[in-house]
């Protein structure tokens, strides 16, 4: 049996004849860049979050820095993140001239440790950001209170993490703005790149539609310099046709987690993802920790099922960032985590049959290595 990790083909082949006429649209009228397609998507998905505005953009990682550098972040300035995330939501602090302060993550959440974000606050701390990693949200209540006590900004990372919800509220409404990826992956994946800002700031919205446009709100009307990042029109009216299933793709993914956990609770070798208390998981991605990591992946792959790691390596321990001089001592979770970490096929048209499949495979694994 072959299980991929993703199968993308699977969503479009259920959605194809709604998806290629949207397409068909946009290349009749024409409507590449900006346009109806994405002034319906933008309305669509703030309202989704009874927020007041959301702007379109290129990718997810655009969405960090414009958020951030319209935000005043600049050289100078320190921004608390995670130790454990894909390398956008560092990197975009470091293009703003700011510096990327990693804190460890909760042993049993994947999330920034709030405990260890406290220790370390200094002067030049001006913001923090959160990521809701594998589409289990960090631990609002408690950083809200922490940035509101000192003064910071807080700018949520939800590109893992669409319709996620901390105590019934979704995440990305807590903080000054919020962002998320549509790459093709995601629970709510375009065909290409993608992102979006949300916010309830209206000052601040209008900043980042023009920062996203050439510094322009009106053509040939530059305010300031600013990037061309603009969500088109493609993906727009592709995420408008996919949009209203987002909320049963999640439900879905959350019956496949709980299938998968009914069958490896008795591995014993397999540390199964928990939740949180009053949180919904949406489950982008299914994180195990097991022993023998590499070993059992390759063997997984030798029989036809593929996996991924996020992230083989923490983001302290990448060579982007050995001048700062991280050690393994200073962030032990997460460098214990990245030796095993494993990521199973997780998308809503996984069937039974391949979980068994999945399932049986780890099983055999630990029982040929007991």
């Amino acid at each position: 049996m072959h299980v991929p990790f993703v199968d993308l083909q699977a969503q479009y082949r259920s959605l194809k004849k709604k998806l290629d006429n949207a397409i068909s649209e946009v290349i009749e009228s024409a409507a590449f860049i900006k346009g109806p397609h994405v002034e319906v998507f933008e309305k669509s998905f703030a309202d989704l979050h009874s927020v007041s505005h959301c702007i379109g953009v290129a990718n997810g990682t655009d969405a960090l820095y414009i958020s951030l550098k319209m935000l005043g972040i600049g050289p100078g300035d320190e921004v608390i993140t995670t130790a454990l995330s894909w390398i956008s939501t560092s990197e975009s602090i470091s293009q703003t001239g700011a510096k990327p302060v990693f804190v460890d993550i909760e042993p049993d959440f994947f999330s920034l440790d709030c405990r260890k974000a406290v220790e370390k606050i200094t002067p030049r701390t001006r913001a923090v950001i959160p990521v809701h990693l594998y589409g289990h949200p960090a631990d609002l209540g408690e950083l809200k209170r922490i940035c509101d006590h000192h003064g910071l900004l807080m700018i949520e990372d939800c590109a893992q993490a669409h319709l996620a919800r901390f105590r019934n509220q979704l995440v990305g409404t807590f903080g000054n703005a919020a962002t998320f990826s549509f790459y093709p992956g995601k629970n709510l994946g375009a065909y290409g790149d993608g992102g979006a800002i949300i916010t309830d700031e209206p000052e601040l919205a209008q900043k980042m539609r023009m920062y996203a446009n050439h510094g322009s709100l009106v053509k040939h009307r530059h305010e300031m310099e600013g990037l061309n990042s603009r969500l088109d029109g493609l993906q727009a009216a592709i995420l408008n046709v996919k949009l209203p299933y987002l909320e049963e793709w999640n439900r879905k993914r959350a019956a496949l987690a709980q299938r998968y956990h009914g069958l490896l609770k008795d591995v014993p070798e397999v540390e199964l993802p928990k939740t949180r208390e009053n949180c919904t998981h949406i489950f982008h991605v299914y994180c195990i920790r097991v022993p023998k990591r590499d070993e059992l992946r390759n063997y997984l792959a030798k029989n036809g099922v593929e996996t991924s790691v996020h992230y083989p390596t923490a983001l302290p321990f990448l060579h982007a960032y050995s001048g700062l001089n991280h050690t393994p001592q200073e962030f032990p979770v997460a460098f214990h985590c990245q030796q095993r970490i494993l990521s199973l096929p997780m998308y809503a048209e996984l069937t039974l049959v391949q979980q068994e499949y999945i399932a049986g495979k780890i099983r055999e694994f630990f029982q040929q290595h007991s």
